[in-house]
């Protein structure tokens, strides 16, 4: 149960980082909806804004033009039929007449009684349309009197003005007869037209809205039909870097996408036929320096045993060497030792190269094994060893021992006497217990072998490529007594324990080669074998 909510709060994990690399504004794919979105947006709001101020603009021209077409004809018809000074009953009952006309405008008549008083006439009785409602301006153009010229005709014209009233639009107007006597006025509320223009204004709104709903979805298929190729491009790139070399792109159309994935295909041909090549010749390589090396141990064992017959013969106070032929006789000797160890020493590196070399693991005291690589070697008075006795690791002893004799032989011949070894212990990373108690308890760490001889150190040219095969530090002397093998193998050793080694220049003068090695090499396997498995879970997660 446990496992399954793991299981699935990983999917989840997975899942939402899938979703929030598609939403980040980095993605290609995001920037265009994006891009999509605002044109969309932008058109759609102009050609919105556009319609809805021009039907604005026609519906109100139209039904004012209407109603003031209707106003004016009203004023000629009904109060014009008026008296010169009506009584209020007369304005009275015109105004109702005048306001049951086809456009249902309310009418408000101002006029002088025969008695010389201001009378009105509303169509709405007395709390209907008045003058309080009528703009002040508005009254004073209408009352006011033009100059008759050749350009105005007559002193009175009809003025129309909108107002807002308790949040209601409404069209006022106003106008006196040619003749003099009644002015009227007209209000005609509004509100209809704006109610058509609010559901104009929603339609629109919601036209823009759908708009831009429709250019997201067109610009995520579009979005989606550009970066699919380039995605599958991505991920055959990947697997490309990953040393799958056969990767191909399915090629379909003729646009440039097309062209790109055939690009690519013929760059991976290219590049798997190259390393194809590489890879022949290495191999022909590996196979020749093994097999020469196989091929020259046969007359090596020969020679070699008769150098040792000589050099016992050299060594033997009473021999019958000739003292004139002595010197070429040694040579031979230290020769013939040299090339063997050559021999050996290239087959070990074929066998590095092509990944046989194994490790044969046994629990071994650390500084027993220095002690005994140093007494086999005769290097008991040039070496000073300092490594306490109950340090053990499990690890290849002989493969150690041809660390430690590469190491320490590379300091007695190129640094100076005497040559210290020293040897330590590292915990763990968070090996320290609840309790205090030491790092050393704990399973785990490593060892740490430090060789450090007295001579005038390496060069700073030199340090990086003291690991390289068939290095030579000076080219003034190609030839030496080592054959330029000794410190790669040695490294190829630390690293086939999971190990490694360092090489620096002491504060105190001197070189100093750090090899550090897990104190147990099969632990240190298994845990990178696990790790190995849980990456690849976790891949095939994502």
């Amino acid at each position: 149960m446990t496992q399954e909510h793991q299981e699935g709060g990983r999917g989840w994990s997975a899942a939402r980082k899938g979703v929030w690399s598609r939403l980040r504004f980095t993605s290609l794919r995001l920037r265009l909806v994006v891009v999509f979105g605002l044109v969309a947006l932008t058109a759609a709001v102009s050609a919105s804004g556009i319609a809805y101020w021009l039907n604005r603009e026609s519906v109100l021209t139209r039904t004012q033009d209407a109603v003031l077409r209707a106003f004016e004809q009203e004023m000629q018809n009904r109060a014009g039929a008026l008296p010169e000074h009506p009584t209020q009953d007369e304005l009275q009952r015109t105004a109702g007449q005048m306001a049951n006309s086809s456009q249902r405008f309310a009418v408000l008549l101002v006029a002088e009684n025969p008695e010389g008083q201001t009378v009105y006439g509303s169509s709405g009785g007395l709390n209907g349309f008045s003058l309080g409602d009528v703009p002040e301006s508005l009254r004073e153009a209408v009352t006011e009197r033009l100059k008759v010229t050749s350009n105005n005709k007559y002193p009175h014209h009809l003025y129309w003005q909108r107002i807002v009233e308790d949040d209601t639009p409404y069209l006022v107007a106003g106008a006196q007869l040619i003749g003099g006597g009644t002015t009227g006025y007209m209000l005609k509320s509004l509100e209809p037209e704006e109610k058509d223009l609010g559901s104009l204004a929603w339609s629109l709104g919601i036209a823009t809205g759908l708009a831009l709903i429709g250019s997201a979805l067109l610009a995520h298929a579009a979005a989606t039909t550009v970066l699919k190729p380039v995605q599958r491009l991505g991920a055959a790139a990947r697997r490309l870097g990953e040393g799958k070399l056969d990767t191909r792109l399915r090629v379909s159309g003729t646009d440039e996408l097309a062209d790109l994935s055939r690009t690519f295909n013929k760059a991976a041909e290219a590049l798997e036929k190259r390393v194809a090549d590489m890879a022949a010749r290495d191999e022909a390589s590996r196979r020749f320096v093994a097999d020469m090396s196989h091929e020259l141990r046969t007359p090596l064992t020969a020679i070699t045993a008769v150098t040792e017959v000589l050099e016992e013969e050299l060594e033997f106070e009473g021999g019958g060497i000739d003292p004139m032929i002595q010197p070429a006789v040694r040579l031979v000797v230290s020769e013939t030792r040299r090339l063997n160890d050559l021999v050996e020493n290239l087959m070990e590196v074929t066998r590095f190269d092509a990944g046989t070399a194994r490790l044969v693991l046994d629990d071994v005291d650390v500084a027993d094994q220095i002690t005994a690589c140093i007494d086999a070697r005769a290097w008991l008075d040039a070496v000073e060893l300092d490594a306490a006795r109950g340090i053990h690791a499990r690890i290849d002893p002989r493969r150690l021992d041809v660390i430690l004799a590469n190491l320490i032989g590379n300091a007695l011949k190129h640094g100076g006497s005497p040559v210290r070894v020293s040897v330590r212990e590292e915990p763990a990373e968070g090996a320290e217990t609840t309790d205090g108690a030491e790092a050393e308890d704990v399973p785990g760490g490593s060892v740490v072998i430090r060789v450090r001889d007295h001579g005038p150190g390496i060069p700073e040219d030199v340090l990086p490529h003291v690991f390289d095969r068939f290095y030579k530090a000076s080219a003034s002397r190609p030839r030496s007594e080592g054959s330029g093998l000794g410190l790669s193998i040695a490294l190829e050793n630390a690293h086939i324990h999971g190990g490694e080694i360092t090489a620096a220049n002491s504060p105190d003068g001197g070189a100093v080669f750090t090899l550090r090695l897990p104190r147990d090499v099969s632990a240190a396997e298994s845990g990178e074998k696990a790790g190995d498995a849980g990456d690849e879970g976790a891949e095939g997660d994502a």
